[in-house]
């Protein structure tokens, strides 16, 4: 699955943030998750418990892996709960 594209059409934040998604953001990366959609499938904990752990607030933490590395957590995501914006320099 794309993690950053959403009905194959590329995401942007107001569009993930308006279909339900939260945003947790990284220096390099921002993961976007919907938990009224996500199937529980686990790919993301088994993916990086580091980035990924349910107990923790936040539960994610995206500085916790390199962007790419988070990025193929996030496109192994079957639901497609979990979404991913690349941060640009200087934004946030």
């Amino acid at each position: 699955m794309d993690g950053n594209k959403l009905n194959g059409v590329e995401v942007n934040e107001a569009q993930l943030l308006d279909e339900g998604y939260r945003k947790y953001s990284g220096k390099e990366i921002n993961i976007f998750y919907n938990k009224n959609i996500c199937e529980h499938a686990g790919e993301c904990v088994r993916g990086s418990a580091q980035v990924y752990e349910v107990g923790r607030k936040p539960w994610i933490i995206a500085d916790n892996e390199s962007a790419d590395r988070n990025v193929e957590i996030i496109n192994r995501c079957p639901s497609g709960a979990l979404k991913y914006i690349r941060v640009s320099k200087g934004e946030k």
